[in-house]
């Protein structure tokens, strides 16, 4: 579904992207790992074609995202943001509902707020909830918003940008186990970044690391333990001695 071909991307002096090349399977989760400022932001963004790589070719469902019709080819992309980015003047429903109030996919406000109600009751919220504004809402209930904005309008991509930042132990694990539900639920391929490896095991079919702006593994999430991969051992037992060297 998602391919990217050796992909480069620099600002200024700072190469980020240096020869990124990952496939996404159709159907399936795969989550970027690693440290930060390696890349997986800019890399998500040039998916999304907020960002144009210096080089390589990037094709979503086959076709290269430079000729895409710009409209047609987000409405097919759902995203989860890090820090919720729900707008305080919009009521709850009118946060999960903002693509089908807009645009092509613009719907009767009435059935923009059925929907959103439905969607907010599969992410575990009441209907109640709805007619509330993002600020009376606790920090894993915002974050479940998100989600439900994310799965509003049907999308074929969901995007997760750290989806369980800022959030305590038991609100992770229940963000982690609705992400996995609906994603397989929906049939979506899902692509998340995060350093979380909780959330990498709950979450993930496959498992990317990027490191020095390229893939430095990839392989299935069932490989991590057993990988002798020294990046990826590094990475997940948090050990300061290895590879990758730590900022001081």
């Amino acid at each position: 579904m998602i391919q990217l071909e050796n992909v480069h991307k620099s600002f200024g002096d700072n190469a980020v992207l240096r020869g990124v090349t990952l496939e996404v399977p159709k159907g399936e989760s795969m989550v970027i790992i690693g440290g930060s400022g390696t890349g997986k932001s800019v890399a998500l963004k040039c998916v999304l074609g907020l960002v144009r790589p210096d080089k390589g070719v990037i094709r979503v469902d086959g076709e290269d995202i430079t000729r895409a019709d710009r409209d047609e080819f987000l409405s097919h992309f759902g995203m989860l943001f890090q820090g919720g980015a729900l707008f305080d003047s919009m009521h709850v429903w009118e946060n999960v509902a903002f693509r089908l109030l807009r645009g092509r996919l613009k719907k009767p406000r009435e059935e923009a707020r059925e929907i959103a109600i439905e969607k907010l009751r599969r992410v575990g919220l009441r209907s109640s909830v709805a007619d509330q504004f993002p600020a009376e809402l606790s920090g894993g209930m915002q974050k479940r918003v998100g989600l439900a904005r994310a799965i509003a309008a049907e999308p074929q991509i969901i995007f997760f940008d750290e989806p369980t930042t800022g959030l305590d132990p038991i609100m992770s694990g229940v963000i982690n186990d609705l992400i996995r539900e609906i994603v397989v639920e929906m049939g979506a391929t899902a692509m998340t970044i995060t350093h979380d490896m909780t959330s990498v095991r709950a979450i993930a079919d496959k498992v990317a690391m990027l490191h020095d702006g390229v893939i430095q593994w990839s392989g299935p999430v069932s490989d991590l333990d057993t990988t002798g991969d020294p990046y990826i051992q590094q990475f997940i037992n948090g050990s300061a001695e290895g590879p990758i060297e730590a900022v001081r």
